[in-house]
C-alpha cells in the first residue's frame, strides 16, 4: 500500500497533469511552446506527430481523446506503474516483465468498464485545470469498487474452503 501511494504521489499526479495539458493543447490544434509545456524535450518531439494524427478542434475530438487515453496513455501508465512497483519491491527485471505481461491486457480491458464513460465527462465537460482532481475522485471510487469486489471474492473462497473442509471432516467421521 505504501509503494502504491508513493508511486501515485510521485508519478501519477505529475505525469497526469502534464498529459492532460499536452492532450488539450495538441488535440485542440494549438501548438504553444511556452513555459513548462515545452520543458520536456522527449514530449516536444511528439508534438508534430500528435498534431498530424489528431488535428481536431470540434466536439468529435472528445471521443478521439478518450480512445487515445484508453489505449496509448493507459498502456504507458500501466507499464510505468507496474515497473515502478516492481523496482520498489526490489524484483528482478525478468520478474517485473513477467508480471507486466501477465497483467497488461487484463488491466487495460478492466479499465474499459468505467474509464471511457468517465473520460467523456473528463474531456467534454471538465476544464483542463480540474481534470486531475476529477479523475482522482473517479479513481478513488473505482479502486473502492475493485477492493470491495476483491474482498467479496476472497471471502467467498474462504467460505467455500471452510465448507469444503467441513464436508471432508464429516465424510471422514462418517466413514469411521
Amino acid at each position: 500500500m505504501i509503494r502504491s501511494g508513493l508511486v501515485g504521489f510521485c508519478l501519477h499526479g505529475s505525469l497526469s497533469h502534464f498529459y492532460y495539458h499536452v492532450c488539450e493543447v495538441h488535440f485542440q490544434h494549438h501548438l504553444h511552446f511556452q513555459g513548462a509545456y515545452c520543458c520536456c524535450v522527449c514530449f516536444s518531439s511528439l508534438y508534430p506527430l500528435l498534431q498530424a494524427l489528431f488535428p481536431f478542434q470540434d466536439w468529435w475530438g472528445v471521443p478521439i481523446k478518450v480512445a487515445f487515453d484508453q489505449t496509448i496513455w493507459s498502456a504507458i501508465w500501466n507499464s510505468i506503474y507496474f515497473t515502478t512497483i516492481g523496482l520498489l519491491r526490489f524484483e528482478s527485471p525478468a520478474s517485473i516483465a513477467s508480471e507486466l505481461r501477465a497483467t497488461f491486457w487484463p488491466m487495460l480491458t478492466a479499465g474499459w468498464k468505467l474509464w471511457p464513460f468517465a473520460h467523456i465527462i473528463t474531456y467534454g465537460v471538465i476544464p483542463v485545470e480540474q481534470r486531475l482532481l476529477w479523475v482522482d475522485c473517479v479513481e478513488l471510487a473505482w479502486v473502492t469498487i475493485l477492493s470491495m469486489l476483491s474482498n467479496e471474492k476472497a471471502e467467498a473462497r474462504l467460505h467455500d474452503g471452510s465448507a469444503e473442509s467441513e464436508s471432508i471432516e464429516e465424510s471422514s467421521l462418517g466413514a469411521e
